[in-house]
């Protein structure tokens, strides 16, 4: 297993390095300076621990060219200020670390990405086919007189106004009396972690988003509110989606 380690701070970079092979004997560990000779050296790893903040190209954009250039490494952020992280998760990012931690939390980290890489190594080679054979999820609502059928993974979004409830899906909408907290509640039941509410008015699957912001949400093609006080825990929701499905 090959394990990089890219900050510009010298002293933690031999540190971290320390701790992974204190842990992993066996692992072969890469330091590297910056986000440019990180990718000049263009070479296979395992897992990459990527500080965000680097003088000349940062982790952030480092890790965009990476996912451009296919990289299936499983990214773990390094940064001072947590509110970086928060713009992370676009480049599937697997988990963060915000300095100053302690050993145990890396080592904790650590560990999972070594699961997670293990993981995918057990996987068959032929996912199409293994995706194929897994189960549908779908819920039923009853609009008007009809009972209707809906996968959940159609669903972009749903939204609450006139003590109605109206589903977005691609192929079209779907429109019924409810609360939203009961919809929330029979998405979770049947499709955990993969819907979240960030407002209110609103509930989002998402596999659909584009990208966000404190106050908005980017998903399929519309925008939805993002309630300031849910931002913290959409963005932890968001990285567990990430978690659940980086690599499948």
């Amino acid at each position: 297993m090959r394990i990089a380690i890219c900050d510009d701070e010298r002293k933690t970079a031999q540190h971290l390095a320390e701790l992974v092979q204190k842990e992993y004997p066996a692992a072969e560990v890469i330091l590297y300076a910056s986000g440019s000779e990180l990718l000049l050296a263009d070479g296979h790893m395992d897992i990459l621990f990527l500080d965000i903040q680097m003088d000349g190209k940062n982790g952030m954009e480092t890790a965009r060219e990476l996912r451009r250039r296919k990289s299936r490494a499983v990214i773990v952020f390094i940064t001072a200020l947590e509110e970086y992280v928060f713009e992370a998760f676009d480049v599937a990012a697997f988990n963060y670390l915000v300095k100053p931690f302690d050993e145990n939390r890396f080592i904790q980290v650590l560990q999972s990405a070594v699961e997670k890489c293990n993981e995918r190594s057990a996987m068959p080679s032929k996912m199409t086919e293994v995706s194929e054979k897994s189960p549908l999820k779908y819920i039923t609502v009853k609009s008007g007189h009809a009972h209707i059928k809906i996968q959940t993974d159609d669903i972009i979004y749903a939204e609450i106004f006139d003590r109605k409830i109206l589903i977005h899906k691609a192929d079209g909408d779907v429109e019924y009396y409810g609360r939203m907290s009961e919809l929330e509640k029979m998405l979770d039941n049947i499709a955990c972690g993969d819907f979240f509410r960030p407002h209110r008015a609103y509930l989002i699957n998402l596999k659909y988003v584009k990208k966000y912001n404190i106050t908005n949400i980017w998903i399929g093609k519309e925008i939805v509110i993002m309630a300031k006080k849910n931002y913290p825990l959409f963005v932890k929701a968001y990285l567990k989606y990430n978690q659940k499905y980086n690599g499948r």
